[in-house]
């Protein structure tokens, strides 16, 4: 990537950005933002490009974007076992999707900075008190009280010291051992049990072992081959907080290129992709991978106008377009944009967001999504491509290995009346550890119904 033309990492500034808090103080601001100027960045500039290179697979068909994790993490919720438990049910998952469809995954977490919440409004009214909208835990407490809601600068250093911890801690898991393929029996989580699923990934797990063996018996194990004992995890978070971005990033000695050293992979959601906006503007001139968010009310000629922008050279593994549409509108809304970008060239990732358009209110008054809504739109998603000719590339997921009650439905079969038990999101409801790896499971089906059509495409 070569540098982008009049940018600078403070550039945005000059650009309409919305979901931005407004902080009382601008000397506080300034103080935390020169404070997190001065930290060590949470990645590095090489580990970036190897996520480019790696989604440049995916974007020529040759691989799976994984991508996953808390809809906002929390630091009332930062605990090294919940870390431990995604980390798990996301390797589960990769485990599932790799043997199934005998294709490479790269896994991507939602995590180490997933903090920020883009709100509809600066406020929020209960009954007479008007105060601040929580904007994620990083910008302010979710507790509805004056002292807790005020939009304090120094929650950008709290969530910078939580996320090198929690880098910390997935580097150890990914490097140290965790991630060896002969632990993938003990990677089920105890509650596990009770879901139908539980007994097919053994089964899997079985099947692994005996390959396992087979290679070992051949010469082959960890000591010559050191990937079977470990694995390559990446993070990523929407660079909605800028202050917080800008401060983090950092010119590579290497190649004089910007990166955002917050994570491997930022993206930008369906609110601030708007042309000329400050998200677009920062986000043209980092070297990183990006996401963009695409839903109902982005045009074609919009959408090819932010790519161009994004992507002026049209590197593979640059973009990563993540629709999100909602289960009953993927297959009209799609097809238009898949068309458009296929037509022009731009090489990107597909992958599918199956959360954010399902979003009902339960007969008990909680925020869900229904599981076989989620599925409804993957489906979608899959057929589209299969339609098109091109390749239905990835995966976004909020999910959390907690055995959390917040999604409907399942082989678990979550009901509206047991959401109550166990609903722990800050903000939007997550699949729990079993529903995710249905979901693997389902995931491996269409990937190898992908790979079939493929002959008779090309013929």
């Amino acid at each position: 990537m070569t540098v982008a033309s009049n940018w600078t990492p403070e550039s945005w500034q000059a650009h309409e950005a919305r979901h931005l808090p407004r902080y009382e103080d601008p000397a506080a601001l300034a103080e935390a933002e020169k404070t997190l100027a001065s930290y060590p960045p949470l990645v590095f500039a090489g580990e970036a490009r190897a996520l480019k290179a790696d989604l440049a697979d995916v974007a020529n068909g040759h691989g799976f974007l994984l991508q996953g994790g808390d809809c906002a993490e929390s630091f009332a919720e930062f605990h090294p076992n919940n870390i431990r438990d995604t980390f798990r049910v996301l390797l589960q998952m990769a485990v599932v999707l790799t043997f199934a469809s005998k294709r490479p995954v790269v896994k991507v977490g939602r995590m180490a900075g997933q903090f920020a919440k883009p709100r509809s409004s600066d406020t929020e009214t209960q009954g007479s008190v008007t105060l601040p909208s929580y904007f994620g835990d990083n910008v302010n407490g979710i507790e509805f009280d004056p002292d807790t809601r005020r939009n304090d600068p120094q929650r950008m250093v709290r969530a910078y010291s939580q996320a090198a911890a929690t880098l910390n801690l997935l580097r150890a898991f990914a490097g140290g051992g965790y991630a060896n393929l002969r632990q993938v029996h003990r990677w089920t989580l105890d509650f596990m049990g009770r879901s139908p699923w539980a007994d097919k990934f053994r089964d899997v797990a079985d099947r692994i072992g005996e390959s396992l063996d087979f290679m070992e018996a051949c010469g082959v194990n960890p000591e010559t081959l050191p990937q079977l004992e470990r694995t390559t995890f990446y993070t990523s978070h929407e660079a909605l907080l800028l202050p917080y971005e800008q401060a983090l990033t950092r010119q590579d000695s290497l190649t004089g290129d910007w990166y955002d050293t917050s994570a491997h992979m930022v993206w930008i959601g369906d609110r601030t992709r708007f042309p000329g906006s400050a998200h677009i503007e920062f986000a043209r001139g980092i070297g990183n991978p990006l996401g963009m968010k695409c839903g109902p009310s982005l045009e074609p000629d919009d959408l090819l106008r932010l790519l161009d922008t994004l992507n002026p050279a049209r590197e593979a593994g640059r973009m990563t377009l993540i629709s999100r549409f909602g289960h009953d509108k993927v297959e009209t809304g799609l097809p238009r944009l898949v068309r458009a970008v296929a037509r022009e060239g731009h090489p990107v990732v597909w992958s599918c967001d199956p959360m954010h358009g399902n979003v009902v209110k339960s007969d008990s008054g909680y925020k869900t999504r229904p599981f076989d809504r989620i599925l409804s739109e993957v489906k979608g998603f899959f057929a589209v491509h299969r339609a098109e000719g091109t390749h239905a590339g990835g995966i976004h997921i909020e999910m959390t290995g907690q055995d959390v009650t917040e999604c409907v439905g399942g082989a678990v079969a979550i009901t509206d009346e047991a959401l109550g038990d166990r609903y722990h999101t800050h903000c939007d409801p997550r699949l729990n550890a079993a529903q995710s790896i249905e979901l693997a499971f389902l995931l491996a089906e269409m990937l190898n119904l992908e790979a079939q059509a493929r002959p008779a495409a090309a013929a």
